[in-house]
């Protein structure tokens, strides 16, 4: 069956790309669907979708745009009405992939609309800022950026050349043969860090004899923020959270926080989740240059050369407790907490850096004082990366799922 890229960009400052682009995509026998995102004139490049409908799909119009003159206001529209069109297209099987290029604003334009459409239909942007921070753009997203390397202003012997390659890459993508050798097994995510990957390997290998595939998210908040974007899919049967670090850096300030919904997802869905407090003792930053301040006095482990981790407090741990027991409280389906009371990472045990009773009898204690009667708690008295740990956990999810 033929295929269809959907091309997104502002054709009124940068039609001739877009139009090689087209011409290059539509030159492998992959047809196009052209939405014009700019505002600011008529371009040359006969667009599918026009600026107005897309105004229009933003809560706006093209012609109250430009009289309002705000540009970021327009970018905000275009962004929106863009993503409502794309996720349209592609609902209604229209479109197989998405291309965009751009600066700031047509990365922001592009972007938008590629999140609207689920994981797992390709997704390409050529841009300015591909080399720098792209987390705002990418989110929890399979967005592949590539960095432009000159700006996007014509068509020269270099910009021909990264453009074409993109070109390339979405046509590669779009009519790529996913193989379906799992197809029919039932998915349970799980969340790993490295100091957490003996216990969740174990568990993933007693849940794939099972008959389950695993999939397995580092918890780099990205990681647990596509998680609960599979939650919210209902693509999943059931969760193994045993790596909730995530929510040390959202309370702290970390640099790996996946906002303050984390460990909501499952609960909201109904989904059987087991929750373990994998890799608490840790709170991530980068370079140790990097590290604020303010927590110059604090207890640090240099975990390799661009990542600095810093080890929870007793008070932090304790509230930590709190946050968990109040948002399990509120899961509709089966939840189990299993507390590993030996350590809840591969550097908080006896003799390793981050060893703390204390911290995390505090964690026990709050969480135990607050959680709500449609939890179950279970102590261990294991490591969390103990074999009999990690079975403990795959065997209670299984029951909670059967």
């Amino acid at each position: 069956m033929a295929k269809t890229v959907c091309i997104v960009g502002t054709l009124d400052t940068k039609d001739i790309e877009f139009a090689f682009i087209k011409t290059q995509i539509e030159a492998a026998g992959v047809s196009t669907c052209v939405i014009n995102t700019g505002i600011l004139g008529e371009p040359q490049l006969t667009p599918d979708i026009s600026a107005d409908e897309v105004a229009q799909a933003g809560g706006s119009s093209l012609q109250a745009l430009r009289d309002e003159g705000d540009r970021g206001h327009s970018v905000t529209v275009m962004a929106r009405g863009a993503a409502v069109l794309a996720a349209e297209k592609q609902a209604a099987g229209e479109i197989d992939g998405i291309i965009s290029l751009g600066g700031s604003a047509g990365t922001t334009i592009g972007t938008t609309a590629m999140q609207a459409v689920p994981i797992g239909v390709p997704k390409i942007m050529v841009s300015t800022l591909a080399s720098g921070d792209t987390s705002p753009y990418v989110q929890s997203k399979d967005i592949c950026m590539m960095y432009s390397v000159v700006d996007i202003a014509g068509i020269n012997r270099l910009s021909r050349q990264i453009l074409a390659n993109a070109a390339g890459a979405i046509v590669g993508m779009v009519n790529a043969e996913i193989p379906e050798t799992t197809a029919d097994k039932p998915l349970i995510a799980a969340t790993m860090f490295g100091v957490t990957t003996p216990c969740v390997t174990k568990a993933r290998e007693i849940l794939e004899e099972a008959g389950y595939e695993v999939l397995v998210f580092h918890a780099t908040g990205t990681g647990g923020q596509a998680m609960e974007d599979l939650v919210k899919g209902g693509f999943l049967v059931g969760v193994l959270d045993v790596t909730t670090t995530e929510l040390a850096d959202e309370l702290v300030g970390g640099i790996l926080s996946a906002g303050p919904d984390r460990l909501e997802a499952a609960g909201e869905a109904g989904l059987p989740q087991v929750v373990a407090p994998g890799a608490l003792d840790m709170v991530n930053f980068g370079p140790p240059d990097t590290v604020p301040e303010k927590f110059s006095e604090r207890l640090f482990y240099q975990h390799n050369p661009t990542v600095t981790l810093m080890r929870t407090t007793a008070e932090e741990t304790a509230e930590l407790g709190r946050i968990m027991a109040r948002k399990l409280n509120e899961a509709q389906g089966p939840t189990t907490v299993i507390i590993p009371l030996q350590g809840v990472s591969a550097i908080d045990k006896t003799g390793q850096p981050f060893d703390s009773p204390e911290a995390r009898e505090a964690w026990r204690e709050n969480l135990k004082a607050q959680i709500g009667g449609n939890v179950t708690v279970i102590e261990m008295d294991a490591h969390i990366n103990a074999d009999e740990f990690a079975t403990k956990l795959a065997e209670t999810l299984l029951n909670n799922i059967q």
